[in-house]
């Protein structure tokens, strides 16, 4: 656990929740009943509102038109209440010991996911969000006296229950702590397991928070029978030193027009800061 001392990261000490420990140790935990009923029925019906008057923006150009409108981003800047929610002490208490408490969200995207046979998103296998942030070659351990770094904490803030049979978002626990990304050879597996440890299904009800970390091998568990869809407010927090990626470098950059204009190529073009959206902000 962190906290910031005279401006530089330092041990933290003292009670932490127990939730924080969770997702330190396995990579993920579930916070229940964060929003009440109606704190529910009103973020909702805002997000509702979003859906219906922006159009949803062509990130991901592989995607068929009809999946594309399954997402919306820049939510705080387009939703007063999911502004707010992002900003809820319950989840901040849990990830400002892992994060910082100066700690930023990097990412705001609304996913409202009607039942579909298939979809093509990538969400669906098995995937780390970014990193791993400590790459290791296999069969190197983890020195169990060092805490693991947590750099990036995802949350889904659910407003409609996810069981089962809506393909929640299923994760491996303690995963993050391997170094590694899921093997390209067993990507929809669901099977898969990390030193014997196998799928849990982050099953939610309205109102709950599911916290993730960055690095936690995790996707989309196929849906079933009786499938409602899925519905949630999605933020993804991180450390300070990270940048946000709420709005793509085409739109939010720190390039005169003149640079952009003398870059002459793609690396170049990376180099000041203009990266085609990928994880968090495609």
């Amino acid at each position: 656990m962190i906290r910031r001392h005279r401006g530089y990261l330092a041990i933290r000490d003292g009670e932490t929740p127990a939730e924080s420990r969770e997702l330190e140790t396995d990579g993920y935990t579930v916070l229940r009943g964060v929003l009440s009923p109606a704190d529910v029925a009103s973020l909702r019906a805002e997000l509702e509102v979003v859906y219906a008057t922006v159009a949803a923006d062509v990130r991901n150009p592989h995607l068929e038109p009809a999946e594309r409108e399954d997402f919306r981003y820049a939510m705080f800047n387009r939703s007063p209440l999911a502004q707010a929610t992002i900003a809820n002490p319950r989840i901040l208490e849990v990830i400002e010991p892992l994060l910082g408490d100066d700690c930023h969200v990097i990412a705001n995207t609304c996913w409202r996911n009607p039942p579909r046979a298939a979809n093509q998103h990538g969400g669906g296998f098995w995937h780390i969000d970014a990193g791993p942030h400590v790459p290791r070659p296999e069969g190197i351990p983890w020195d169990e006296r060092i805490p693991y770094p947590v750099f990036a904490i995802g949350a889904h803030i659910y407003v409609k229950d996810c069981g089962i049979e809506s393909g929640p978002t299923g994760v491996i626990p303690g995963s993050h702590r391997s170094g590694r990304f899921p093997p390209a050879d067993r990507l929809d597996d669901v099977a898969l397991t990390w030193e014997g440890r196998g799928v849990h299904a982050m099953e939610a009800r309205a109102g709950d928070v599911a916290l993730f970390v960055s690095d936690v091998w995790h996707r989309r568990l196929p849906s079933g029978e009786g499938d409602q869809g899925r519905f949630f407010l999605q933020a993804h927090y991180g450390r300070r030193d990270l940048a946000q990626r709420v709005l793509t470098t085409r739109e939010v950059n720190h390039v005169s027009p003149q640079a952009i204009e003398r870059a002459a190529s793609a690396r170049e073009r990376r180099l000041l800061g203009l990266h085609d959206p990928f994880f968090y902000d495609g």
